[in-house]
C-alpha cells in the first residue's frame, strides 16, 4: 500500500508542484523572448544552479523590470557571485532576485552609493526599508550586465520563499518557455557498494535508444557483487535549442518497486554545496563527465532525495534476474526511461573484510594526526567513507617554515571547512609569527589563508583537502601609480585604475582616500580596482592615498599629489 501511494504521489508530482506555486503571477524580467542559457538544477562547480539564466541577445544594458508588485527589500554588490543584484519581496510570500546587473534605477543607484560611502565598503548586502522602493509589475529596476561570476551577458533570475530563503524551481511557475523535449540519457555508471564510492572508478555502461526509451547494449547486466548502485549522465533541452540543461527528477524502480528518487525543486544556498554528494565528484574532478547518483550518500543532507522504500542501493540476495527501471523527468513532465535487467553472478563470493588503518567517516567528527600535521573535521565534512592517505615532503621552498603535507587529494570533496595545523620550525620571532600564511593546493586551485599562531603550530581553515604548507611572508604588496610627475595631472582622466600585486598572489584589501575621505573603488570579478570620478573628487589639487594589505598583514601605503 505504501509503495502504491508513493508511485501515485510521484505520478502527480508535477501537477501538484505547479499547483503549489502561483501560475502566471510573475512576468519575465526582460522584454525580449525568455530564452535560457541555464535552468534550475543545472550542475555547476560546487553547487546546483539556483535560478534561470536568461539570454540578453549577447548585449548589456537591456532594461530589467520587476517581475510582480512588491518592494525592493535588498541590494547587493560582490566581486563574484551575483555581482550587482536586487531582491524584491512580493505580497504572496515570495522573493525575486535579479543578478549580474550593471546600473540600478537612478534613485536606487544614488541610495546605494550613499550606503556604500557610509559603510566605507564597495561590496556588501544592504537591506532597504520596506516603504522606500515600492514597485509595480513591469517597473524599471536596473539594466542587465555581466558583473560578478558571469561569463557573458545575461540576467540571473530566481524565485525564493521569503521566509525560508529556499530557491524554488522557476520552471514550475508557467513562464512562457516551450518544452516538449524529453531528457537525453547519455551514460549509466555502475558502483560496487560493498566499498566506498571514493575507492573505485565507476563502470560505464553503453546505452542505446529504443524507440522513445533506452536500453543497455548488453541485454542482461551481470555483476560480481551483492550490492550495487547507479548514477546517470543526463541532460535536458528546451524546444528549439541545443544547449544542455539540468534534469529535474529521477526515479529508480527494481521489480516494479520504487527504491529511491530525487527532485530538484527547492534548494537553499546553505544546501547547494551538497551537489558534490549528488555527483561522482572524484570522477568529475579526474576529468570525467557529470554523473548523478541515484542513491543518497550517507553524508548527503540536502533534502533533494525523497523518502522511498529503499536507499537507492540494490541488494542482490539471489542470482535471479531483476528488472531495473530508471525514469528521468524534466520540469515540464517530459520523461525518458531506461529499462534493463541485473543479476548477481553465480560465481560471486563475498570478499573477506580487510581493515583499513584510518578513515574519515561521514556524520562523525574525524581527527587525523601525524608528526607535525593535524587535521580535524566536523561531522558534516565528508559524504562517504574515505580511506585516509598522507605524505610529507621537505620541499626547499623559499620562505617555507614547514614541510609540505599532502592529505587526500583534490578529488575528495569536503562539505564544510576542515582545520589544518602545521608544526613550524623553531626559533621564529614574534614578528615572523604574525606573518605566517598557509597555502593549500588542490589540483590547479591554490588557496592562501592567514595562519593563526598556536604554540609552535600554524592553524587555518580550508574547504578542501590537498597539500598544505606554511610560509613566512614579509614582503609587502606593490601597486601602480595613477600617473607620473610631482603633481599628477588627471584633468583628462575619467577614472583611476589600480592593479595591486603580491608575491603570494592574494590581496586582502585596498583602500583609497582623497584628503582623508574614503573613495568608492569597484572590484568586479576580483580584477582591477577602479574609481570612476564622482562628486567626492572635486576640481583642484588633492592628496591621494592608497593602502594595500596582503593576507599576511603586510601593508603598503602610497601617497600622491594629484590635480583634477
Amino acid at each position: 500500500m505504501k509503495t502504491a501511494f508513493l508511485i501515485f504521489f510521484l505520478a502527480t508530482a508535477f501537477c501538484s508542484d505547479a499547483q503549489n506555486y502561483p501560475q502566471n503571477y510573475f512576468r519575465s524580467p526582460l522584454n525580449v523572448p525568455m530564452q535560457l542559457v541555464a535552468n534550475f538544477g543545472e550542475l555547476r562547480a560546487n553547487h546546483w544552479h539556483m535560478g534561470l539564466d536568461i539570454r540578453t541577445q549577447q548585449r548589456e544594458n537591456l532594461p530589467v523590470h520587476a517581475a510582480a508588485d512588491g518592494y525592493i527589500a535588498a541590494v547587493s554588490v560582490d566581486a563574484t557571485g551575483f555581482g550587482r543584484a536586487i531582491y524584491i519581496n512580493h505580497p504572496n510570500g515570495l522573493t525575486t532576485v535579479y543578478g549580474h546587473l550593471n546600473n540600478f534605477e537612478p534613485k536606487l543607484h544614488a541610495w546605494l552609493k550613499a550606503q556604500q560611502y557610509a559603510a566605507k565598503s564597495w561590496a556588501g548586502k544592504w537591506n532597504v526599508p520596506p516603504d522606500f522602493f515600492p514597485v509595480a509589475q513591469g517597473d524599471l529596476i536596473a539594466y542587465s550586465g555581466n558583473t560578478g561570476g558571469s561569463q557573458g551577458p545575461h540576467v540571473h533570475f530566481e524565485i525564493r520563499d521569503t521566509k525560508s530563503d529556499k530557491c524554488l524551481n522557476l520552471l514550475l511557475f508557467n513562464f512562457p518557455i516551450p518544452d516538449a523535449v524529453p531528457p537525453t540519457l547519455q551514460r549509466l555508471a555502475l558502483y560496487d557498494r560493498t566499498k566506498t564510492v571514493y575507492a573505485q572508478t565507476p563502470r560505464l555502461l553503453g546505452l542505446k535508444k529504443a524507440g522513445a526509451n533506452y536500453t543497455l547494449t548488453t541485454p542482461v547486466l551481470t555483476v560480481a557483487t551483492n550490492r550495487v548502485s547507479f548514477a546517470i549522465g543526463a541532460v535536458d533541452r528546451f524546444t528549439g535549442y541545443t544547449n544542455p540543461n539540468g534534469i529535474y527528477s529521477t526515479r529508480l524502480l527494481v521489480d516494479g518497486v520504487l527504491q529511491s528518487y530525487f527532485v530538484l525543486d527547492s534548494i537553499s544556498y546553505t544546501e547547494t554545496r551538497y551537489l558534490n554528494a549528488q555527483i561522482d565528484y572524484r570522477y568529475k574532478t579526474s576529468g570525467g563527465p557529470y554523473l548523478q547518483h541515484l542513491s543518497q550518500l550517507p553524508g548527503e543532507h540536502s533534502g533533494v532525495y525523497k523518502g522511498a522504500s529503499g536507499d537507492g542501493i540494490i541488494y542482490l540476495t539471489d542470482t535471479l534476474p531483476h528488472a531495473v527501471s530508471i525514469e528521468v523527468f524534466d520540469a515540464a513532465g517530459n520523461k525518458s526511461v531506461l529499462n534493463f535487467t541485473v543479476r548477481q553472478s553465480p560465481n560471486f563470493f563475498k570478499t573477506p573484510y580487510v581493515a583499513v588503518a584510518e578513515q574519515l567517516v561521514p556524520n562523525e567528527v574525524n581527527v587525523f594526526e601525524r608528526l607535525g600535521f593535524e587535521l580535524y573535521t566536523s561531522a558534516d565534512a565528508v559524504y562517504d567513507t574515505v580511506n585516509a592517505t598522507y605524505t610529507q615532503t621537505d620541499l626547499a621552498t623559499t620562505d617555507a617554515v614547514s614541510p609540505a603535507h599532502s592529505f587526500l587529494s583534490a578529488s575528495i570533496p569536503t562539505h564544510d571547512s576542515v582545520t589544518v595545523r602545521l608544526k613550524v620550525k623553531d626559533g621564529l620571532s614574534e614578528a615572523d609569527q604574525e606573518r605566517i600564511i598557509i597555502i593549500g593546493i588542490a589540483g590547479s586551485r591554490q588557496v592562501v589563508e592567514r595562519g593563526t599562531w598556536c604554540n609552535g603550530w600554524a592553524c587555518a581553515k580550508f574547504r578542501q583537502f590537498g597539500t598544505f604548507q606554511a610560509f613566512i611572508d614579509t614582503v609587502p604588496p606593490t601597486v601602480n601609480a595613477p600617473g607620473v610627475g610631482d603633481t599628477i595631472n588627471l584633468q583628462r582622466a575619467t577614472r583611476l585604475v589600480f592593479n595591486p600585486k603580491d608575491n603570494f598572489k592574494k590581496i586582502r584589501s585596498l583602500r583609497a582616500e582623497l584628503d582623508g575621505q574614503w573613495l568608492l573603488l569597484t572590484n568586479d570579478k576580483g580584477l582591477a580596482f577602479i574609481y570612476q570620478f564622482d562628486n567626492y573628487f572635486l576640481p583642484g589639487v588633492h592628496q591621494l592615498k592608497l593602502t594595500v594589505e596582503d593576507m599576511a598583514g603586510n601593508v603598503t601605503e602610497k601617497t600622491w599629489w594629484v590635480r583634477r
